[in-house]
């Protein structure tokens, strides 16, 4: 049996804040980007936010906001940046322009978004070297994203290593479902040997946009059952009973489910031994044909919902069977989570397609009025930064659009592991 590292829930003598700082800066790593935001968690004020990409190219850029105050010009930084050694450094050099650099002892914490903790990680936990060799011996399941988010956590733990780094997993949120919903009906051995399972992503969105969902309709997390709809590039829904996952649509891996940009979402598993029988395919070829050519991409050649709309609007019939299979996509899954949930108290949309595309929201609700479900013309057209709902009075389940949070919500998990861990060992 493989042994496993022990969760940290508390913190190391040597990593102890007393007293505690106030701010936490949070890292998202990818293969060639690293996404930042420095937030005051006593304040709820947003500090600093940014983004470097097209890390070891020649044509590498750093865009800084800072946010303090008045806030003031984005400024950006041109030319190669090496590795992402040289991106945090260059990001604490930015923040340190603005007084708020990576040694400032009001830094209470790094968080980092890891896509992958597998069935072990169900909650945030204080990074060590345990936790990252479970992080890496995850890989083969998440081979496009946990190795960016390892180079992420080990430059930031190099230039802070007095400073706490907790981890926040998008599959952790989805690690209460039951076993007959994360199964597949595969052999058991085969899939235990391999860990082939249901695991999802979005945790932290859906975590976030559930909890404000059940604010908005006045009520506590744990007296609802939500569905939520993320929809941006990347899409997945999940079904939600009384502030726990029961069910989701991605799988194994970001691939399975709901129409994506570049994502096929479900597909018959045969398809692939067609391609590699008939269409002379490899492995790699039909990888790249559903994670990236496919989606609203492969069936219309853009994956944008906004020029999408505006090819519709011109007749395009292309762009219009497009969303017609999106949308039913849609469908089918709000229609499958009201089943598994029983009562539905609300459907919540989100991320970029989810609260900006009207269209997409009347057009998945459209024909379920027999669920209880109706969108408000007039409502579902304003554009707000605020949780809303865009159902009529009458309706009988609540249609809202919720914006996400991801970068709050893992500055609010990390904040708590560290404040409460300080608390525990005074």
């Amino acid at each position: 049996m493989t042994s496993h590292p022990s969760p940290t829930t508390a913190l190391p003598d040597e990593l102890r804040s007393a007293p505690l700082a106030g701010r936490v800066l949070v890292l998202n790593s990818g293969s060639s980007s690293l996404k930042y935001q420095l937030l005051d968690m006593e304040s709820g004020a947003r500090l600093a936010a940014g983004l470097v990409e097209r890390i070891g190219e020649e044509t590498s850029r750093l865009k800084h906001t800072p946010l303090t105050g008045d806030g003031g010009a984005a400024r950006e930084v041109n030319g190669p940046i090496a590795d992402h050694d040289a991106a945090l450094k260059a990001v604490a050099a930015e923040l340190a322009r603005d007084g708020m650099g990576l040694d400032s002892p009001e830094l209470a914490a790094i968080g980092h978004r890891v896509v992958h903790g597998g069935m072990f990680f169900t909650e945030p936990t204080v990074i060590d070297d345990a936790v990252l060799a479970e992080i890496e011996r995850l890989i083969p399941v998440a081979p496009l994203h946990n190795p960016a988010n390892l180079t992420g956590i080990r430059t930031a733990m190099a230039l802070r290593p007095d400073l706490p780094q907790v981890a926040v997993f998008d599959t952790a949120f989805h690690t209460t479902m039951p076993e007959s919903a994360a199964r597949y009906a595969i052999d058991v051995k085969t899939a235990d040997e391999h860990r082939i399972r249901r695991y999802g992503f979005h945790g932290t969105s859906h975590a976030y946009v559930s909890r404000k969902a059940a604010e908005l309709l006045g009520k506590a997390a744990e007296e609802v059952n939500v569905i939520v709809l993320h929809l941006g590039n990347g899409a997945s829904a999940s079904a939600v009973r009384g502030g726990l996952c029961v069910d989701t649509s991605m799988g194994l891996t970001p691939l399975e489910g709901l129409v994506m940009g570049t994502r096929s979402g479900d597909v018959d598993p045969a398809v692939i031994f067609h391609l590699m029988r008939v269409g002379n395919m490899s492995t790699d070829e039909i990888d790249v044909l559903l994670n990236k050519k496919s989606g609203l991409v492969g069936l219309c050649g853009d994956n944008d919902m906004r020029e999408i709309r505006r090819r519709i609007d011109e007749g395009d019939e292309e762009a219009r069977l497009a969303f017609d299979i999106y949308v039913h996509r849609l469908k089918k899954y709000i229609g499958a989570y009201y089943a598994v949930l029983g009562r539905v108290d609300a459907v919540v949309f989100t991320a970029g397609v989810g609260e900006n595309a009207a269209p997409v929201r009347e057009a998945a609700v459209a024909g379920l009025e027999e669920l209880g479900l109706a969108v408000d013309g007039e409502l579902n057209s304003v554009r707000s930064d605020e949780p809303r709902l865009i159902s009529p009075e009458y309706a009988r389940v609540a249609v809202a659009v919720v914006p996400t949070d991801e970068e709050l919500e893992i500055a609010q998990q990390t904040y708590a592991l560290v404040r409460d861990s300080a608390s525990r060992n005074d």
